[in-house]
């Protein structure tokens, strides 16, 4: 498996709704971010399941090295 495209080095702030299921982005190469449209087909990463505990915003990872997929854990400050 090789490294995962860098979309950007910031997260992404999003708006999920509770009990809504969504699939984040592992390989960096969506044209969706942070979430997943298929591109990933082949390269040996898979989409992470994330469903909403709650209402509200959420970070999601954008340069895809946090160690807390899906969510941003600071790790676009070290790249």
């Amino acid at each position: 498996m090789s490294e995962a495209d860098i979309p950007q080095k910031a997260p992404f702030k999003e708006t999920v709704q509770q009990g809504k299921t969504y699939f984040w982005c592992s390989c960096g190469k969506s044209a969706r971010q942070p979430f997943c449209d298929g591109s990933h087909q082949d390269t040996g990463f898979e989409p992470v399941k994330f469903t909403a505990e709650k209402d509200g915003e959420v970070y999601f990872c954008g340069c895809k090295a946090t160690a807390k997929q899906p969510m941003c854990d600071g790790a676009h400050n070290k790249l």
